[in-house]
């Protein structure tokens, strides 16, 4: 046990010191604050009805009818029990509160990787620094993009894995890439799981080619059938989330049209502009380097000493109007929509990435290299349409995610590794110092000239004016009754501003290099010991990015518990509606963004929402039948019985009952066949959905034989409710054909009358329909996807299969260091 403690000492210490490192960056969190995140707020509210029927149940609904008339639960909120990931996320979240859970898998997964690499544990504890301090990561927990954060944190253990496996560990990397590929998926962020595919098949490529040369092919094969085989298996564990993904994505918005759309729009998958929207800029590529390069983030930043502020007060303004009027001023000057901050690596550990390009040899460098590259151009999104528009219109699959900027994930992990791998190179025992020192001059000659520049002639390469600077300067003239020399100066001050603040972080990254050049130097020249040096080295790193993180996610960011409850109060219109008795109906909320905003959500089921991936269908509805106005038929059929709309105040909401709402459900007179899609958007265009069903042709052999009729005095009422289970009476006379004012998805909706399952088709682009024999009898909708249900049970089964390879390759390993 005390050589076990003396071989592995090292590592619990720097694992202790990644702790606390995490308590004292989130102290609040320690003291019973939660961090304040904007998509954390809009996910609990859309979450509402699955978290009131899973405090009932006792599980998960799997559909909601919370927003945009309802839609299954798989992107919103759902467990996989069978799968074992499940458990051990549900560990780590209980273990650590958030989001130190997230960050302390940032670090340890880079150390663990940097280990594998061979590098000290010293070193691998500044690479880790490195990589779980960059800017993007902390932004992205700012936000609320938890899952998209934790996905990230997994790429270095699966990196790990998948080199172990190459260097012929194969049972070990095999079991390891397995764990955390399933890991991986469990976090259910397809997008940065993609990302990190590509980064892997480079990865491949570059060890084919060296494998071909080296003549080392068998054991490259060998490799690769090992890897596939930990793919699978991490895959199979989460059997039941790709599953449903999988299922579901052919019916959102990442699916193929429903009806004929502009040629500029793809068929298949989302809108290019859309897609695109949040696009790096090319000289954005420079805050990698210079953190304020452009503005930073779109929050207001600037004060009373701000250019802006002082021009306002020449005109006669006091402090307090003069420091209101620039705190509204946009310092941020990108080709994004807007942003909460810039992707910023650390200065020092982007000049150790310009260093490796130079000290590294072999093949890890040309993949680090190679998988950056593609990922900075790749960010670029519509600013580099020549590789943009390839990759959206031919690459499986990449046209199904948005904010391609996104792609610099892969950038910020291979950057650190290659800056890890330079020191390492460079502090070999038989290195040419004076080679070394040669390439760190040259070096230092390209990073440090770069900024000399920039901060003495900032404007020789930027113009500091955003695409939209003519309307910016319309605006404040319209502000200034039309005097065209305010705004000239107004602009000018906030452009002086801009320049302000990318000197001061130029010169900022000139300190840090300067510092961090003059530790490596007398670490090569072996003026002070290693572990010395790489602690100076990781002290510099840390004080860089901790300082800039601090400026996005810092103990302003956390509030008491209390206060973060009181973010979704009720309204009186609020409290009066959830006076209705009824369990099924819809709102329509126009006092916010409908169909943009998740606050309606969390009292009401709602036919608005916010949602990246709605069902394809409802968006169309919304296109067509509400951008232009709002088509009163469609709010009927969809069971809308209240209006919210604002006050006459503008200050309050008021409520209006819809009288014409259809209800529950509807036995209709007739059904008005429509040749294709198109037809059926164009029928509900203008229809009474009381009394007619416009019918897709497809479905017509449903209805040919029958004997559908208008039944007299026809009931149909619901008796029961729950999202997953609908429970209606009815009576009738003859066979009819009812209307359900719930939507229509094939995935796992059955209908059954008297336990006895019955077909049912869609009407009216939306909704369900069904013919109903004559009679009194009993119907059951019933949610039961079998993409789930059987999912799971193949999770159920890939999760013990892990289990007993993960607990095989252990034995292995400690089987044969036993001799040792």
């Amino acid at each position: 046990m005390n050589n076990w403690f003396k071989r592995n000492g090292i590592h619990l210490g720097i694992i202790v010191f990644f702790v606390v490192l995490c308590f004292v960056y989130f102290a609040p969190a320690f003291q019973g604050k939660v961090l304040m995140q904007s998509d954390v707020q809009k996910a609990a509210a859309t979450q509402s009805e699955i978290m009131k029927y899973k405090a009932e149940d006792g599980k998960a609904p799997l559909w909601t009818n919370s927003m945009f008339g309802g839609m299954p639960t798989y992107q919103i909120w759902l467990k996989y029990p069978k799968n074992i990931t499940t458990h051990v996320i549900d560990v780590l979240n209980a273990s650590f509160p958030n989001p130190v859970n997230t960050v302390l898998i940032y670090l340890l997964a880079t150390y663990f990787l940097l280990i594998v690499l061979g590098m000290s544990p010293w070193l691998a504890a500044v690479g880790a620094i490195a990589f779980g301090f960059s800017s993007y990561n902390f932004i992205f927990l700012e936000a609320g993009h938890s899952n998209q954060a934790m996905a990230i944190a997994f790429f270095p253990t699966i990196l790990g894995g998948v080199i172990l496996t190459l260097r012929g560990r194969y049972w070990l990397g095999t079991a390891l890439t397995a764990f955390f590929v399933a890991m991986e998926i469990r976090t259910n962020h397809i997008q940065m799981t993609y990302y990190l595919f590509i980064a892997l098949i480079i990865l491949m490529g570059v060890e084919l080619y060296h494998s071909y040369k080296d003549k080392t092919l068998p054991a490259y094969w060998k490799s690769l059938g090992f890897l596939v085989a930990a793919a699978i298996l991490g895959i199979a564990v989460n059997a039941g989330s790709l599953w449903t993904t999988y299922e579901y994505g052919e019916y959102s918005t990442r699916g193929k049209s429903n009806i004929t759309t502009d040629s500029a729009q793809p068929n298949n998958g989302l809108d290019k502009d859309y897609a695109f929207q949040w696009s790096q800029g090319v000289g954005e590529t420079m805050t990698l380097l210079i953190p304020n390069a452009y503005g930073g983030a779109s929050q207001p930043t600037l004060d009373d000493k701000s250019d802006v502020a002082k021009a306002i007060m020449a005109k006669g303004a006091d402090v307090q109007q003069a420091t209101g009027f620039a705190q509204q001023m946009p310092v941020y000057w990108g080709p994004k929509p807007f942003t909460s901050g810039p992707w910023y690596f650390g200065a020092f550990v982007l000049f150790l990435f310009i260093f490796g390009l130079f000290v590294v040899k072999g093949r890890l460098k040309w993949f680090l290299l190679s998988a950056t590259v593609l990922s900075i151009l790749l960010a670029f999104g519509k600013n580099f349409s020549l590789l943009s528009d390839l990759f959206f219109n031919y690459v499986p699959l990449y046209n199904k995610f948005r904010s391609v900027e996104f792609n610099l994930v892969i950038a910020s992990l291979c950057v650190p590794i290659l800056a890890c791998l330079a020191i390492f190179e460079a502090t070999k025992p038989n290195v040419d110092v004076k080679e070394v020192i040669k390439k760190l001059k040259t070096s230092a000659y390209i990073v440090l000239g770069i900024l000399v520049v920039m901060i003495a002639l900032p404007t020789l390469l930027f113009s500091f004016k955003a695409d939209n600077h003519q309307d910016f300067l319309n605006q404040l003239n319209q502000v200034a009754g039309g005097d065209a020399n305010f705004g000239a100066e107004i602009s000018k001050a906030l452009i002086d501003d801009r320049i302000s603040l990318f000197r001061t972080d130029a010169f900022r990254s000139f300190i840090f290099i300067a510092l961090g050049i003059g530790a490596l130097w007398a670490l090569i020249n072996k003026k002070i010991n290693m572990s010395l040096g790489l602690i100076i080295i990781g002290v510099i790193i840390l004080v860089d990015l901790w300082s800039v993180d601090k400026r996005y996610l810092n103990d302003e960011k956390f509030v008491s518990k209390s206060i973060m409850n009181q973010q979704a109060q009720k309204r009186p219109v609020d409290e009066f509606i959830l006076r209705d008795t009824d369990p099924d109906y819809r709102v329509f909320d126009t006092t916010i963004p409908t169909f943009q905003s998740a606050d309606a959500t969390a009292f009401h089921k709602t036919i608005g929402g916010y949602h990246a991936a709605k069902l394809k269908r409802f968006q169309e509805v919304i296109d067509k039948q509400f951008t232009s106005s709002t088509n009163q038929d469609v709010l009927d059929m969809l069971n809308t019985k209240y209006f919210i709309t604002p006050g006459k105040d503008n200050q309050t909401a008021s409520m209006q009952a819809n009288s014409t709402a259809c209800g529950h459900a509807w036995f209709v007179q007739s059904v008005q066949y429509a040749k294709d899609n198109d037809q059926e958007m164009l029928g509900i265009s203008s229809f009474d959905p009381k009394k007619e069903a416009i019918v897709n042709r497809e479905f017509e052999p449903l209805l040919k034989d029958k004997n559908v009729g208008v039944p007299s005095n026809g009931i149909i009422k619901l008796t029961s409710y729950h999202p997953d289970l609908l429970k209606y009476d009815y009576s009738i006379d003859k066979e009819a054909v009812a209307v359900f004012s719930e939507i229509w998805y094939p995935k796992g909706w059955n209908m059954y009358v008297d336990g006895e399952q019955m077909p049912y088709f869609r009407a009216d682009y939306l909704l369900r329909a069904a013919v109903l024999p004559s009679g009194n009898h009993k119907i059951e909708w019933k949610f039961e996807p079998r993409s789930y249900f059987f999912g799971e049970n193949i999770s159920l089964f890939g999760s013990i299969l892990l289990s007993l390879i993960l607990a095989y390759a252990l034995y292995r390993e400690l089987a044969t260091k036993r001799p040792a």
